[in-house]
Formats: structure tokens, C-alpha cells, sequence
């Protein structure tokens, strides 16, 4: 996103006690500040190692509440990775949580059920990594009409679900904005945060030598994102 202006936030209430760590302060810029939202163009809310936890127990959880209020107010483009999405869809929707006998840390296929602007261009079968905890009740959302599945991998593990009511609200639970060395990253942080502990390592992928297998999924979805933020800006003004 070469032309692009990424304004990278931290929420306020996760550091009220503490200094914001170096290697935050060097990646998030700025404390999140609810009354700039209607500055942007477009609101990305990441995924965060917290899956495990229950949403009330979360300590910025109320401080995402409000973030998640106000951007539903603004109704401009919106993209959810991972716990970003659970916590929204079970905000908005009351989605359960699930959490799982063992890690979905992987590379799979996917299959596309409802087409969607932000899947065009991707064959059956594209590539994207996963990684989490946890799950939302696929049945829940099954069983609500405002929610459409529009793509899962080949074990049926949710990729892309959105909303009817409200299609600026995109829920991702792929982590297709890591880059080749992602998923062994995210393996690495586990094991150094807690070196007692056994974690599974990424499957169908190599640790010594990881190819970016998802790197044109990755591509083509965020070239369609930007596409869709450009048709809202001029819808919204």
C-alpha cells in the first residue's frame, strides 16, 4: 500500500499502569483516541494473543466496546483479523466463543461459498495461514440471517464471514497480513514468553526455510480492500 497513510494505534487502557514497551512504541504510534476516528478513511482492528480469555476479561475490552461504537456510527469500511473479529461479532451479534482442544496454527486451501468484492480474483483453493485459540460458534452463525460465510478452509475452519445488515463490517479469522516468517514469529513470542511450556509448531510449513505461500492472497485481498475503502470514501462524501 505504497500510497497509502497507515496511522498505527495502542489502546489507552492497556498501559494506564505502565510504560508502553519499546517494542510497541516503535510499531503503534499513537494511544487510541475515539474522538479521531472520524479522521480515517478505513479501520483495521488486528488480532491479539488474548483468544484464550474471556471478552470481559480483556482489560481494554471497554475501551474496544467504544472504538467498535463509534466506527458503527461512522459506517465506513472496516476489516477484523482474528480476535479483532471475535470480539466484534460476538459484541454486535452475540457469536459465542469457543475455545479449542488444540491450536489451529497452519497453511490451508480455502474454499469461497458467497462470493464477495474482497475475494475476487482468488481461485478455489487459495492459500492463507492460521493461527489461534479459539473459534466462534459456526453454527451460531449459521443460524443468523444478518451473517454470511463467504469462505472456509478445506476443514471447514471459518476465513471470511460478513455482515448483510452492515457490509462495511468484513470479519477475517486468517492471519493473511503476516508476512513469510509469521507464523514462525508467533511461535518464537510463545516459547519466549513461556519456555516451560510445549507449543505446537505450524503445520505444512517450514521453520528453517518458510516460504510465503499466501503472499498472493495476501496481495490480491488488500488491492480489492483498497478498493473498497476508495468506493466507500465516495459513497460517504
Amino acid at each position: 500500500m505504497p500510497n497509502e497513510k497507515l496511522t498505527f494505534l495502542y489502546p489507552r487502557s492497556h498501559y494506564l499502569h505502565r510504560p508502553v514497551p519499546t517494542e510497541v512504541s516503535a510499531t503503534y504510534s499513537e494511544p487510541l483516541d475515539i474522538d479521531r476516528i472520524k479522521e480515517f478513511d478505513s479501520f483495521i482492528i488486528t488480532g491479539a494473543p488474548i483468544d484464550h480469555l474471556a471478552f470481559h476479561d480483556v482489560e481494554y475490552i471497554e475501551e474496544i466496546r467504544c472504538l467498535l461504537q463509534e466506527l458503527d456510527k461512522q459506517r465506513k469500511q472496516q476489516l477484523y483479523f482474528c480476535w479483532g473479529a471475535m470480539a466484534t461479532m460476538n459484541y454486535f451479534y452475540g457469536i459465542r466463543k469457543r475455545i479449542l482442544a488444540e491450536k489451529i496454527f497452519s497453511i490451508f486451501p480455502h474454499l469461497i461459498i458467497e462470493p464477495h468484492p474482497l475475494l475476487d480474483g482468488l481461485s478455489q483453493g487459495f492459500i492463507a495461514p492460521h493461527a489461534r485459540y479459539a473459534k466462534m460458534d459456526k453454527e451460531q452463525i449459521m443460524q443468523d440471517p444478518r451473517l454470511v460465510i463467504n469462505s472456509v478452509d478445506d476443514n471447514g475452519h471459518l476465513f471470511m464471514v460478513l455482515s448483510e445488515e452492515k457490509p462495511e463490517q468484513n470479519f477475517i479469522f486468517s492471519h493473511i497480513e503476516y508476512g513469510r516468517t509469521g507464523l514462525r514469529d508467533e511461535y518464537q513470542r510463545e516459547i519466549a514468553a513461556h519456555p516451560d511450556r510445549h507449543y505446537k509448531k505450524p503445520d505444512n510449513y517450514s521453520m528453517s526455510s518458510p516460504l510465503f505461500q499466501w503472499k498472493d492472497t495476501q496481495k490480491t485481498f488488500f488491492d480489492n480492500w483498497l478498493k473498497q475503502v476508495e468506493k466507500s470514501k465516495l459513497v460517504l462524501n
